[in-house]
């Protein structure tokens, strides 16, 4: 890309979109490196998280010993599931489901991961964590 002329036409332009570029946050678009299996595995095992996407409530996920989990999207049911690492990625199965749910997990100030299967384009950004089960009523899952 050829930078346009600075003529005294645009240079007016140019100050104002330089000023605006400068106040962007720097991780803007950016996506820190992505958690390998193990790191995945060492932050996870042991906690509760509760995930939003746009600043809306989605899920919350139990990680338990043996990559196993616990999944709730919010005021649905409970699905248990194992997770394993495929090319880079963090891949999900679900007893409901066998098709693999694929995510890119990385650290920024929390768990933060977006989705690489087709579809919509899904960001989850870790809102909260707990050392508690995931509550999940019903004779399958114990609280």
């Amino acid at each position: 890309m050829f930078p346009l002329p600075v003529t005294p036409r645009r240079c007016g332009q140019t100050i104002a979109v330089t000023a605006l570029l400068a106040l962007l946050p720097a991780s803007l678009g950016a996506v820190e490196a992505p958690l390998t299996g193990a790191d995945f595995e060492a932050y996870v095992t042991g906690k509760t998280i509760t995930f939003a996407s746009d600043g809306e409530s989605y899920g919350t996920e139990q990680y338990l010993p043996g990559r196993r989990v616990v999944w709730a999207f919010t005021a649905e049911i409970c699905r248990e599931g194992i997770w394993h690492e495929e090319d880079g990625q963090i891949c999900f199965v679900y007893t409901h489901d066998p098709m693999p749910q694929c995510w890119v997990f990385w650290l920024d100030g929390g768990l933060n991961a977006r989705f690489t299967g087709g579809g919509e384009a899904t960001e989850l950004q870790e809102v909260a964590q707990s050392p508690d089960p995931l509550p999940c009523p019903g004779p399958q899952i114990g609280v």
